[in-house]
């Protein structure tokens, strides 16, 4: 079996609001919760209903919080169903004090976008028309690359 990408792990400064931040603006849930190895530490797997066995998001205690160098677009990408859901996750960020930018359409394959800023630091982005999410099909003729 060739290598397949099952989870990406994350040690965080502040769990129980990166947790929060993830189940309210996310949409994803704790699938799986561990002990951690410090007293009353605990590990959780998160994922978005039905992908349980395709992809987890791991958040791990202890971490030192993301500092972005000047220019440092790292994310984590979600794509939403239509460019609607892109300015209502803009405006939940914006009443939750985390939007970080609001939605601009720089075309394909980029999409229609915004980014709200987790409470660890991390660029969230919620897009609509990547190659990778809905919208895909109106570039069907189009390749990634």
């Amino acid at each position: 079996m060739k290598p397949r990408l099952t989870h990406l792990a994350l040690h965080v400064r502040d769990f129980e609001a990166c947790v929060a931040f993830y189940r309210e603006y996310c949409d994803m849930r704790v699938v799986h919760e561990r002990p951690g190895h410090e007293l009353g530490e605990r590990i959780v797997w998160m994922s978005e209903p039905g992908r349980e066995k395709e992809f987890v998001f791991v958040l791990l205690p202890g971490g030192p919080g993301r500092e972005r160098a000047e220019g440092d677009v790292s994310h984590l990408g979600f794509a939403v169903g239509s460019r609607a859901e892109v300015d209502a996750k803009a405006e939940q960020g914006r009443a939750g004090g985390c939007l970080l930018l609001s939605p601009i359409d720089e075309g394909y394959p980029v999409g229609y976008f915004c980014c709200l800023e987790d409470p660890d630091g991390n660029i969230v982005e919620f897009s609509y028309g990547q190659p990778l999410g809905p919208g895909a099909e109106e570039h069907d003729a189009d390749t990634i690359g």
